[in-house]
């Protein structure tokens, strides 16, 4: 996975999610956030979870906090784009399913956590989704 920052969108699985996004039919996309969002929230805790799923969820919990709570704004250099977001009906009980998500991605069994760790970068990378979490939570 090539990462190049602490950002929902800084890495190159996060960035091709929210292509997807983007280019998926306005109908399709609210099941693309929630799909990307239980991969991570329904991974059992004791199963490692894959940095691939983790960033998926990271950036469509991102898109969450931001289009329902007010969250942080989002990059649209690798994030969606903003019409993409402004457009999409998402339920606000998918804030409980985002929380679960990004507490899963910072847990133990997780890709990563490992790779923040292993870069000695683990409280950035924690801070960067302590923002979302706070949103999502207001």
């Amino acid at each position: 996975m090539g990462t190049w920052g602490h950002g929902p969108f800084d890495n190159d699985t996060a960035a091709d999610w929210a292509g997807d996004l983007d280019d998926a039919a306005p109908s399709a996309r609210p099941a693309l956030v929630r799909e990307a969002l239980a991969a991570a929230a329904n991974v059992k805790p004791e199963d490692y979870l894959d940095g691939d799923d983790a960033a998926a969820a990271i950036a469509a919990a991102a898109i969450l906090a931001r289009r329902l709570f007010g969250g942080p704004e989002l990059d649209e250099t690798y994030g969606p784009a903003a019409e993409t977001v402004a457009g999409l009906e998402l339920d606000a009980e998918l804030s409980v399913l985002a929380t679960r998500a990004l507490l899963r991605v910072m847990s133990e069994e997780s890709e990563w956590r490992e790779t923040w760790e292993e870069a000695d970068e683990l409280d950035d990378a924690r801070r960067a989704l302590d923002v979302i979490l706070a949103a999502l939570d207001a």
